[in-house]
């Protein structure tokens, strides 16, 4: 199943998408968020709305997307997960995880505008995939990991590179309003297989700029759940963004960063293109 957020005519809410429309579960619900739905009613219940109710409207009616899940308590990314990005950047393999964490506000949706902010020049693009937590899980062992996945989404990690290097913590230029993207939809783990390789492509006016599949990943998934669940409680509607590989813009000669009129692509097979404009920020 495709689970999206949107608005539409003023009000906000979440649903499925299929071929005949989009089935607005929050309205079931009396929800606006889908993390809100993850954590009260649980995927499975979600998920059963969408299999058993009727299309409320088309696609094509939705006035926006939003960030798919608006509203996690928690984003957890890891940084330096593939050995080439690893390498670009001349660090080194560490025995764990890089876990930095991004705050829901620096989010936007697909097709919304990725902002250049007025205080840098060094606005970079990461395609990377999000891992949706649907079950609650503290001190989570690996091969149990994929039962408390809800479900897999494209996400665009777009750094403000100078910030990100003032010091040795990397928040403030991971932090900067409108330059995370996540979306279009979130795709339930039943349509992914446990062991599948899923491939990314992150596209800048339509040149590969990075290409890599899942088994490149130095850390797993199932890892980082476990990792990540060490020390914090994961729950429902959480994000783990699970790292980008080799070709950001920082670190290529000359460098590219992303300039307002750009288009920056991440596709994910079967978890569909995340597509978002680039637009400076007005003074």
């Amino acid at each position: 199943m495709k689970l999206i957020s949107f608005s539409r005519n003023g009000a906000k809410s979440f649903g499925a998408q299929t071929h005949q429309g989009v089935i607005d579960i929050g309205a079931r619900l009396n929800l606006t968020d889908l993390g809100a739905a993850l954590r009260q009613a649980g995927i499975d219940a979600i998920k059963e709305l969408g299999d058993k109710s009727h299309a409320d409207f088309a696609l094509a009616e939705i006035d926006a997307y939003r960030p798919v899940v608006a509203d996690p308590d928690k984003i957890l990314c890891a940084g330096l997960n593939y050995d080439e990005h690893v390498q670009e950047t001349k660090k080194q393999r560490t025995e764990r995880p890089t876990i930095f964490m991004r705050v829901a506000a620096s989010q936007v949706a697909h097709e919304q505008p990725i902002v250049l902010p007025l205080e840098s020049d060094r606005l970079d693009y990461e395609g990377e995939i999000a891992v949706v937590i649907g079950k609650a899980g503290r001190r989570i062992s690996e091969n149990k990991a994929y039962e408390h996945i809800a479900g897999f989404a494209c996400y665009n990690d777009g750094s403000i590179r100078d910030y990100q290097l003032h010091t040795s913590q990397w928040g403030p230029g991971k932090n900067f309003e409108s330059t995370g993207a996540f979306g279009p939809t979130l795709v339930t783990a039943d349509e992914i297989g446990e062991n599948e390789v899923l491939t990314l492509e992150t596209r800048l006016n339509g040149q590969v700029m990075q290409h890599a599949t899942t088994e490149m990943l130095i850390f797993s998934i199932p890892t980082l759940i476990a990792y990540c669940s060490s020390f914090v409680t994961l729950a429902p509607g959480d994000v783990i963004v699970t790292g980008t590989p080799g070709g950001v813009g920082a670190k290529r000669n000359p460098p590219v960063f992303m300039k307002s009129g750009d288009v920056v692509e991440v596709e994910v097979s079967k978890l569909g293109v995340l597509r978002n404009p680039i637009r400076g920020e007005s003074a």
